[in-house]
C-alpha cells in the first residue's frame, strides 16, 4: 500500500508561469539528454573499439527500437494528460485508479510487442537494407533489445505518471540510474569482453532493468501525492479506453515518424556503408537536438492539462507562449552549433574522415528542422494537453508520408544523390507542421 496523510496540491495552477514551467521542463530536458547520452555512448563505444559494420548495426538497430520507444512514449502521453486532468480536478481516487489501470495496460502491451519484435527481427533488418557486412550484427542487436521491451515500457510509464502529477524530478532520477549502468555495461562488454554491437544491446537492457527495479523502491518509499493501494491496481475498461483514446493518436504518429526514419535510413543505406554510418551518427546527434522541442512538448502538455482540469483556460493558453519564448532561444543555440560545427561534433563518434564528412553534411539540413520544431512542438504540446491528439496525429502523418518520405525519395533519385538534399526532407516536413499548427490555433482559438 502506498499512501500519504495529506493530498499534495499542484502548483501548476497557481503562481507565475515561467519559473513554474521552467522548473518542470528542465528536469525533463535533462532526463531526455541523459537518455540520449547513454544511447550515444553505445555508438561511441562501437565506433572507438569496433568497425564500421558495428556502427551501422547499432545505428540501424537502435533506430528500429526507437519505433517501439516512440509508440510507448506516445501512448504514455494519454496517461500523463488524463492523470493530470483528474489531479487538476481534485478527483484523487480516479487518479489512483488511472495509475493502477495503466500499469496493467502497459504490461500487456509490452508482452505483445516483445513477441512481435522477436519474430520480425530478421525481416526488419532486410527491410532496412542493412549492409551485408552488418546484417547479422543488426539482427542480433534487435533480438537482444526486443527481449527487454518490458523494461523500456516500465520506464516510460513511470515517467509519464510522475509528469502527469507535476513531478519531473523522479523521471530524471530513473534515467540517471539507467545511464550509469548502461555506460558501465558498454565499457565492460565491448571494450574488455569484445562483444561488439551485441554488448551494447545487452548493456542497454540491463540498464533499463536496473532503472525500473530501483524506481519501484523509490516509489514504495516516497509514494504518490494521494492514497494508492492494491485496490487501485485493477483494470478498469473505461479508464483504459480514455487513456488509449488520448494516447493512441500520439503513439501512432510517433511510431509512423520513427518508421519514416527507418525508410530514410533504408534510402541512405542503399548509398553504401560510409553513408549509412555517417547518417547513423548524424541521427544520434539529432536526437540530442530534438530534446529541446520534445521536452517542451511534454512539459506544456502536462501544464496545460492540469490547468484545463482546474478550469484555468487562459492560464493554459499563456503557458504556450511563455514556453515557446524560451524554447526558441535554446533551439536556436543547438541548431547553430550543429549547422556550423557538425563535423567537430561528429568526431566524437568516429575517426573516419569520410564518415565525419557524411554526418556533417546531413546535419546541416536537420539542424534547420530542429529549430523549426522548437516552435512547432510547443503547439503540439498545447494541443495534446487539450486532448486534441487526433489533430496532432493527422498533421504528423501528412507531414511524414506526404512530405518527408516523397521528398527524400526524389532526392535519392537524382543523378548524384546529396545527403543534404535527402536530409532537407525533414525541413520541409517541419515547416508543414508549423504552418498547419499556426492555422489550426488561430481558427480554433475561440473554441479553446
Amino acid at each position: 500500500m502506498i499512501e500519504m496523510e495529506n493530498v499534495k496540491k499542484s502548483n501548476f495552477i497557481v503562481g507565475p508561469i515561467l519559473p513554474t514551467l521552467m522548473k518542470f521542463a528542465m528536469p525533463i530536458l535533462l532526463a531526455l539528454f541523459i537518455q540520449a547520452l547513454y544511447g550515444a555512448v553505445d555508438l561511441w563505444v562501437v565506433g572507438k573499439y569496433c568497425g564500421s559494420a558495428d556502427v551501422s548495426a547499432v545505428a540501424t538497430g537502435s533506430q528500429t527500437m526507437l519505433i517501439i520507444t516512440g509508440a510507448l512514449t506516445g501512448l504514455a502521453v494519454g496517461v500523463t494528460v488524463f492523470l493530470a486532468l483528474k489531479y487538476g480536478e481534485g478527483e484523487y481516487e480516479k487518479a489512483a485508479d488511472t495509475i493502477g489501470t495503466s500499469i496493467l495496460l502497459f504490461l500487456g502491451i509490452s508482452i505483445v510487442l516483445t513477441i512481435i519484435m522477436v519474430i520480425a527481427a530478421p525481416k526488419i533488418a532486410l527491410v532496412m537494407n542493412a549492409p551485408p557486412a552488418a546484417m547479422e550484427k543488426t539482427i542480433k542487436y534487435i533480438l537482444i533489445c526486443s527481449s527487454g521491451i518490458v523494461f523500456i515500457t516500465g520506464y516510460n510509464l513511470l515517467a509519464a505518471i510522475f509528469r502527469g502529477l507535476g513531478n519531473s524530478n523522479l523521471p530524471l532520477l530513473f534515467v540517471l540510474i539507467a545511464c550509469f549502468f548502461n555506460i558501465l555495461g558498454d565499457i565492460v562488454l565491448v571494450k574488455y569482453l569484445h562483444m561488439d554491437a551485441a554488448g551494447t544491446a545487452i548493456a542497454t537492457i540491463f540498464a533499463q532493468a536496473m532503472s525500473v527495479l530501483m524506481s519501484f523502491f523509490v516509489i514504495l518509499k516516497q509514494g504518490f501525492p494521494f492514497p494508492f493501494s492494491k485496490k487501485n491496481l485493477k483494470f478498469k475498461f473505461s479508464i483504459a479506453k480514455t487513456v488509449v483514446k488520448l494516447g493512441f493518436p500520439i503513439a501512432f504518429q510517433d511510431m509512423c515518424n520513427e518508421i519514416s526514419f527507418l525508410v530514410l535510413i533504408g534510402i541512405v543505406n542503399s548509398l553504401g556503408l560510409i553513408e549509412s554510418a555517417g547518417v547513423g551518427i548524424a541521427e544520434r546527434i539529432v536526437m540530442f537536438m530534438l530534446l529541446i522541442p520534445v521536452a517542451y512538448m511534454s512539459s506544456i502538455s502536462a501544464f496545460v492539462a492540469q490547468n484545463i482540469g482546474a478550469g484555468e483556460k487562459e492560464r493554459a493558453k499563456r503557458s504556450l507562449w511563455v514556453g515557446m519564448s524560451t524554447a526558441v532561444i535554446l533551439g536556436g543555440i543547438s541548431s547553430y552549433l550543429s549547422f556550423f560545427h557538425g563535423d567537430k561534433i561528429s568526431m566524437i563518434f568516429s575517426q573516419d574522415a569520410e564518415v565525419i564528412k557524411a554526418s556533417a553534411t546531413f546535419l546541416k539540413a536537420t539542424s534547420i528542422e530542429c529549430f523549426i520544431l522548437s516552435i512547432a512542438y510547443c503547439f503540439t504540446g498545447y494541443f495534446n494537453g487539450l486532448g486534441r491528439t487526433t489533430f496532432v496525429m493527422v498533421q504528423g502523418l501528412i507531414a511524414t508520408y506526404a512530405v518527408r518520405i516523397p521528398y527524400a525519395y526524389l532526392a535519392r533519385r537524382q543523378p548524384v544523390p546529396s545527403l543534404f538534399n535527402i536530409g532537407f526532407s525533414a525541413v520541409a516536413a517541419a515547416l508543414f507542421t508549423l504552418i498547419v499548427c499556426i492555422v489550426y490555433y488561430h481558427r480554433k482559438a475561440k473554441e479553446i
